[in-house]
């Protein structure tokens, strides 16, 4: 581990600035004569758009233009957003209805844009939105994530979007009829919202050359920029798209928006700088959600409680329409950790996306695999009390054995390693398992229900696994590295310079990371799936050794040394028979003053062999007070396997917030909405989320068996608190209230709900 990062807590370089308020975030860097961009949005879920005059809203005085989806085709721009479309089991491919940039004749969710109205000022903007005059004429709503109701779009069958098949389903079904033991439940995975601390916004200019410049607040400018230039016409080469500071993105700012196309666009228009920050209630209305499905699970065991077959039926809510990634969450991604970390030989996979009059569905942190782990989690832990068996051993008894590595699964994924039994053992070991009985009768005389939970996860890293990185010196003396991914408060710019620094001993605070900035970096796979540290530190290695390959030959040159003689430590080049020690630094400093350019600036390209396969144990205990139904998180004990870390304390603080993520999920989240589609949890008034006072402190630990999957070991961390959270916090609720006879527990774990659901068993 020595060469490829001291492993070692490094504390963030970014925080500084952003402790100090020196954070450049969109609304900090958008031009101060921008006008103001504002979005009149659907009151109704479902309608025809009957009138729509902007006369009077036109007059408002600093209003400039006001675009509707009638003034977009006019113009020329592609009016469809591009959506994955998943296989059918039939080998055909999922519906692909057309969504606009602005509704088109039909709105289909409350929230969805209308008309975009620029101004002098965001109330010039928001005065004459109220003065549009908007006319719907209702119709029916679908809402049930379930096949049939009123269609949302007429081009779509029983609102079914895909049906998606993975495994061999006659030999599921004939495992399961041949079972010793079959346990079978229907699970449901709610809806929740991303919300990041910064909403989405960016703002569009032209700039003095005459492209266009969109910056934005998101995971990536390279997929944006290749959307963004085909909606308008564009030739990439006349479009710069950049992203600063980004205040959160959980997986929702991953996906291209209508917004960007339509702020874009009336900044051509106008030739002048529009910019557009959403407010938090048209974020809870306008952004995509996450999760949203239903799910109907079959374990089978044969007598000796081993597991023989598994068969998932997911119904999943896609909202009104395809979003960039929605039809793939709850299918293909959902599949990738379909068995978790067990060995199980057969098993078949049904997933079907409905279409829903709401909000889009995408990627939220995990994006799928949680809510496949949360699924299998909790039903190991049902099985466990209907075989009447210790569910810890029925894990043990089940896991893929250290032998079998590397495993291949149903799915069609190569687990590369893996010691699970290790893993729990430390965890039980952490978390005090031998003392649980004690806390139980302390809660107990307490009048309280304890409940404990363990959930063990394991997760496929997503993304692209080829990256860039372009290692520039310059004249004052500092090292640039370009990077294809993009921060959004996970501290990269910390673990990309610190692992820079480890591999070539330049200083940490001579390092600049550069992120973000189509015109300078060609091309990147943004962040997303866990990939950035594991693509991007390996494609950095492999920049350095091209550095350090072209530094010697040159030193070799100027010293009149073959280039066997001269060799690098990871600090220092020596050259054998001198006793020069040039740093890195020195050596850049050399090959400017000598005219050697071309050594001064080195792109390479990497690509990864194969995914890596973070894993782990959670263990929750909870203490719910059933006079009340409030639940308490007491005590939470994490064992993960990351393989090699590069900065255990930026890890920790990944996994920190992900748990608090699948606990809020669990506990408090949800987004709802009426019979007629009206969302009853645009604000925070309405919206609960977790704050600090609910979350215990977290205790942590890492049983590290490196990854094959790349030559630093290393294993994403990013997601895995969510993935591995969610089953642990909802096991222990499960736990607590089985003691009073509830026997078909469902998140979201509110005190009322909970109240409700003893008072039933009662």
């Amino acid at each position: 581990m020595e060469k490829f990062g001291k492993a070692q807590p490094f504390t963030r370089l970014e925080d500084v600035r952003f402790l100090k308020g020196e954070g450049r975030y969109i609304d900090d860097i958008a031009p101060e004569n921008a006008y103001f961009g504002y979005f009149l949005r659907s009151q109704q879920a479902h309608g025809t758009i009957s009138e729509m005059n902007l006369d009077d809203a036109r007059e408002v005085e600093g209003v400039h233009l006001i675009l509707t989806a009638a003034d977009l085709i006019a113009a020329g721009l592609q009016m469809k957003m591009f959506g994955v479309q998943m296989a059918n089991r039939d080998g055909s491919k999922g519906a692909s209805p057309n969504r606009p940039w602005l509704a088109h004749e039909k709105v289909r969710f409350v929230g969805e844009a209308v008309a975009f109205i620029v101004a002098d000022s965001i109330n010039a903007a928001k005065d004459a939105a109220e003065l549009i005059e908007l006319d719907i004429d209702e119709l029916d709503v679908h809402l049930e994530i379930a096949p049939g109701g009123p269609l949302v779009h007429d081009d779509v069958p029983d609102n079914v979007a895909y049906d998606f098949g993975l495994g061999d389903a006659e030999a599921t079904e004939a495992a399961i009829a041949e079972a010793a033991h079959v346990v079978t439940c229907d699970i449901a995975d709610t809806r929740v919202a991303a919300v990041s601390m910064e909403p989405r916004g960016g703002y569009a200019e032209i700039m003095e050359d005459g492209r266009l410049h969109v910056a934005m607040s998101g995971q990536g400018v390279w997929g944006p920029k290749g959307q963004i230039a085909k909606a308008l016409g564009l030739g990439e080469d006349d479009l710069r798209v950049t992203t600063p500071d980004v205040g959160g993105g959980f997986g929702m700012k991953a996906q291209m928006y209508p917004e960007y196309i339509v702020m874009a666009h009336a900044a051509r228009v106008l030739n002048h700088p529009i910019r557009w920050i959403a407010d938090r209630s048209e974020s809870l209305l306008s952004d995509n959600a996450g999760r949203g499905l239903t799910s109907k699970a079959t374990l089978a065991f044969d007598a000796d409680h081993k597991i023989t077959a598994y068969k998932v039926e997911t119904l999943s809510d896609l909202g009104a329409y395809n979003s960039q990634f929605g039809q793939a969450i709850q299918s293909n991604l959902f599949a990738r950790v379909l068995t978790g970390v067990y060995d199980i030989k057969t098993a078949f996979q049904n997933a079907r996306g409905i279409y829903t009059n709401t909000v889009q569905v995408d990627a939220y942190r995990g994006a799928g695999r949680p809510e496949a782990i949360y699924l299998l989690e909790t039903m190991m832990d049902r099985a466990a009390r209907e075989l009447g068996v210790d569910a810890w051993d029925l894990r043990r008894k089940n896991f893929i054995p250290v032998e079998a590595f590397p495993y291949d699964t149903v799915s069609g994924e190569t687990y590369d390693v893996g010691d699970f039994n290790k893993v729990l053992s430390r965890v039980a070991e952490e978390a005090d398992l031998q003392g649980y009985a004690k806390r139980h009768e302390a809660s107990e005389t307490a009048g309280k229900l304890r409940g404990i939970g363990l959930a063990y996860y394991i997760e496929s890293i997503l993304g692209s696994p080829e990256e860039d990185a372009t290692l520039e010196f310059t004249e004052d003396g500092r090292a640039l590295l370009y990077v294809g991914t993009q921060s959004n408060g996970q501290g990269h710019e910390t673990v990309y310079a610190k692992f820079l620094s480890d591999q070539t001993g330049i200083p940490v605070d001579r390092i600049e990371i550069v992120q973000g900035d189509s015109d300078r970096i060609a091309r990147g796979g943004g962040t997303g799936g866990s990939r950035s540290v594991t693509v991007q530190n390996n494609v950095t290695l492999a920049t350095v050794t091209k550095v350090v390959e072209g530094f010697s030959a040159f030193l070799a040159e100027v010293e009149g040394v073959p280039v066997a003689d001269v060799s690098f430590d990871d600090e220092v080049f020596r050259i054998k028979g001198s006793n020069l020690t040039p740093t890195m630094l020195d050596a850049a400093a050399l090959a400017k003053s000598k005219g050697r350019d071309d050594l001064l600036r080195t792109t390479e390209t990497a690509k990864l062999p194969a995914r890596s396969f973070p894993n782990g144990a959670h263990v929750a205990e909870v203490e719910v007070d059933p006079e009340t139904g409030v639940c308490e998180l007491l005590r939470y004990t994490i064992t993960d396997d990351f393989g090699n870390m590069i900065n255990p304390m930026l890890v920790e603080g990944q996994v920190h917030g992900g748990v608090v993520q699948g606990m809020g999920q669990l506990m408090m989240e949800q987004l709802v909405t009426d019979e007629d589609g009206q969302v009853l949890t645009a604000s925070f008034m309405d919206y609960a989320m977790p704050r600090a006072d609910n979350a215990p402190f977290m205790k942590f630990t890492t049983e590290p068996v490196p990854s094959t999957a790349n030559v630093m070991g290393m294993k994403g961390c990013g997601e895995a608190g969510t993935v591995g959270s969610m089953a642990a916090v909802g096991n222990a609720i499960t736990d607590a209230l089985w003691q009073r006879g509830v026997r078909d527990p469902q998140m979201p774990y509110t005190p009322l709900r909970v109240w409700q659901m003893l008072k039933d068993a009662e």
